[in-house]
């Protein structure tokens, strides 16, 4: 279920972070999760000369190969 910004920033608070923190970084979360960023654009293939890729299919790719397990 999806959070509000200020829910998310209270919960940064309540783990912990300061106030100061916790605000910006919601906001920026908020921001990237908003749809500005739902669409890919010609970037990537330009620089790397390869089509780009969602990035939800990328993490479907990698995590079943353990990269971010805790050792």
């Amino acid at each position: 279920m999806p959070i509000t910004r200020d829910q998310f920033a209270d919960a940064v608070v309540d783990d912990g972070a300061p106030r100061e923190f916790a605000e910006p970084l919601a906001t920026l979360i908020s921001e990237f999760f908003d749809g500005r960023n739902s669409s890919l654009a010609d970037g990537v293939e330009r620089a790397l000369n390869r089509k780009p890729r969602d990035f939800a299919d990328w993490v479907a790719e990698i995590a079943p190969t353990g990269v971010w397990d805790a050792a």
